[in-house]
């Protein structure tokens, strides 16, 4: 079933060019449904390729879904334009009094800050208590994930001496929850960070509960206790070329720069990046809509 977007969004084209279903809101008015309502808070700084990475995950589930992207109102993106985000993004102040069925909070490059030293700081911290009433469920992605296992349970992030990039296998843990059902024991994920959470403290917080993880990479997903949130510490809406182009950032201002593990064949840049994630992304995304279906009330305003 279709994603319904704004009819001009960058993001349809391509979709469209990928055999992805995609609904505008001049059709989706036709339709006599209740749609579930998922908003985007979209930190990162690359918003438009963010936006096709996860519309195109959503888009594989037999629910339509009504998106809704949301911007900070204390913060100015740099990198994307401002008639992009005053056609395509409402303030978080547009929309605190709704009530939505799913909240997708991403990442942002900015681990090497402390979580108060973020200049959004304080609104990203009154979006997430506000999700806790006014959303179904949550799903925090990489930086998205470390911030809200520190805002809700204190559980902080430390840097790394060298980046964690690349494809890793995780094992699924034993009696794992419905956001991995269907998943192989053993998967494979992207990463790319360069802080982690403190694992320890995580194990041993009672309302979380760790659903997969790497030897090498280490936790990757987490779920809270009635599944109001999942934290998903790698980068499963990562396209086939995105570590790529990082590593070739990253390389032109270091030349030292790491070839990320188990990426190219051969380990090999001149190589093509072999895919190995995309099953399970597609998995993992299309079980948190059915669990949000299953879980929100149909009169949307008694969420909680």
């Amino acid at each position: 079933m279709p994603i319904k977007i704004p009819n001009e969004l960058p993001a349809k084209a391509q979709l469209e060019a990928e055999k992805v279903f995609v609904m505008t809101e001049c059709r989706a008015a036709t339709q006599d449904i209740r749609p579930l309502k998922i908003a985007i808070l979209n930190l990162m700084p690359t918003k438009i390729t963010t936006e096709t990475q996860l519309l195109r995950l959503l888009s594989n589930t037999p629910l339509q879904i009504d998106v809704e992207l949301i911007r900070l109102d204390t913060h100015t993106s740099k990198n994307t334009s401002k008639e992009h985000l005053l056609a395509f993004y409402k303030p978080f102040s547009e929309v605190k009094e709704e009530r939505f069925d799913g909240l997708i909070i991403t990442g942002a490059p900015i681990e090497h800050l402390a979580f108060e030293d973020v200049d959004y700081w304080d609104e990203l911290c009154e979006i997430m208590d506000w999700s806790q009433t006014n959303v179904t469920s949550t799903l925090h992605i990489c930086w998205g994930a470390q911030a809200a296992v520190y805002h809700h349970y204190g559980i902080g992030k430390g840097l790394l001496e060298q980046k964690i990039s690349g494809v890793f296998p995780h094992e699924v843990t034993p009696n794992q929850e419905m956001f991995l059902r269907g998943f192989d024991s053993t998967f494979f994920a992207p990463h790319s960070r360069w802080s982690s959470v403190d694992e320890q403290a995580l194990k041993q917080c009672a309302d979380l509960q760790v659903l997969a993880a790497s030897p090498t990479a280490g936790i990757h997903i987490v779920g809270s206790k009635k599944d109001k949130n999942l934290f998903i510490f790698g980068h499963m809406e990562y396209d086939a070329d995105t570590l790529e182009k990082e590593y070739h950032r990253d390389k032109a201002k270091d030349p030292n720069t790491p070839v990320p593990c188990n990426y190219f064949p051969s380990d090999d840049p001149q190589n093509p990046p072999t895919v190995t994630w995309r099953a399970h992304a597609n998995l993992l995304f299309s079980n948190w809509v059915n669990l949000v279906y299953q879980e929100t009330p149909y009169d949307i305003v008694k969420t909680s």
